[in-house]
């Protein structure tokens, strides 16, 4: 059977044999009587490459950022956002539906809204207008194609933010990517927030898992929320020993993926009908645009053997990823050039 390229998203990925040993040796205990060592051994591991006090274990990065924006704010509560990001596309609504919180959403550039417009964007009191509570940022930006925030304008929007009393938070899914591509430490970008989270599941290739971080007594708070939201897990150290595996084992690596993502960019750069900007492709995220009907595109990827996702109108997202071998770049190349010229 024909090998399947699979560049959907970096969520793809299957454990190794050595994370699989890892699974199945992993010391466990109840953890939300707060007594899995494994648990115990990855937040704190994660609370400490992040510079932060504290750390808890998540089932998805969804349900961090639910928990995060509830910790850091009440019902009624406004949170400044841009309007590609995660929380306002992919969590079905859940800061309304969940915890009453109103999400603000701002046309930004490559992920970034203008600073001046966060600033023009909070609100005076009045007792007519919901309170403005937070600002939260997204790094590296999905739906921008995996673009980094650098730390520049991280810190000028955390000084609009401290200069008028407003907590800050990180949608750090891919935090690991952009602190490669920075080529700084994760600590040195979390360091601006107050809360923080990163997932296992992606770039580092665990099956499942995110984790939150901040100060221990946001982190107690958030260990209420996520038992409310049906998030309190018992013998859960054998999903946290193929996280704190990913963790310790993974990172890096991530470099590889960038540098494929670099590969398939510039080999799609000479394709007829193919327009992409390669000052755009800064991680593991390449977009690009295609001249036929995204459907029928995906179909005849589909049949040649290579799973990417629709991304838009004539958009397409391709994930390089831990499971993509050396040879995997230059065929995807030769299926998408094929399938855009009707071969």
């Amino acid at each position: 059977m024909a090998r399947i390229i699979d560049l959907r998203s970096d969520t793809v990925t299957t454990p190794s044999p050595e994370m699989r040993r890892a699974i199945a040796e992993a010391i466990v205990g109840d953890d939300v009587f707060e007594d899995d060592p494994t648990v115990q051994r990855l937040e704190q591991k994660t609370a400490e490459i992040l510079g932060k006090e504290k750390a808890l274990f998540v089932p998805s990065g969804t349900m961090a950022n639910q928990i995060s924006l509830r910790t850091l704010c009440q019902p009624g509560d406004e949170v400044i956002c841009e309007r590609g990001s995660h929380i306002v596309n992919y969590e079905v609504a859940g800061a309304a539906a969940l915890s009453g919180i109103m999400l603000s959403p701002y046309d930004g550039q490559m992920g970034k809204i203008d600073v001046r417009q966060i600033e023009n964007a909070i609100r005076p009191p009045n007792i007519h207008h919901p309170i403005t509570k937070l600002v939260a940022l997204e790094n590296t930006h999905n739906r921008a194609g995996g673009l980094v925030l650098d730390l520049e304008y991280i810190g000028e929007v955390e000084n609009i933010a401290r200069s008028h009393s407003l907590s800050f938070y990180l949608d750090g899914a891919r935090l690991w990517n952009a602190a490669v591509a920075l080529n700084v430490t994760p600590k040195a970008i979390a360091d601006h927030f107050d809360m923080v989270s990163v997932c296992f599941s992606k770039g580092l290739g665990a099956p499942v898992g995110s984790a939150i971080s901040g100060s221990a007594e946001s982190v107690i708070k958030a260990r209420r929320i996520r038992k409310m939201l049906g998030g309190g897990m018992r013998q859960v150290g054998i999903i946290a020993a193929a996280a704190l595996y990913a963790l310790e084992n993974n990172y890096g690596r991530l470099d590889k993926d960038h540098a494929n993502a670099k590969r398939l960019a510039d080999g799609l750069q000479s394709i007829d009908d193919i327009s992409i900007d390669l000052n755009n492709v800064q991680t593991n995220i390449v977009v690009f645009e295609i001249s036929m009907p995204v459907d029928r595109f995906l179909e005849k990827a589909a049949e040649k053997g290579l799973l990417v996702v629709p991304f838009g109108n004539n958009r397409v997202r391709a994930v390089p990823n831990l499971c993509t071998d050396d040879d995997d770049i230059p065929r995807a190349i030769d299926i998408i050039s094929e399938v855009v010229s009707g071969n």
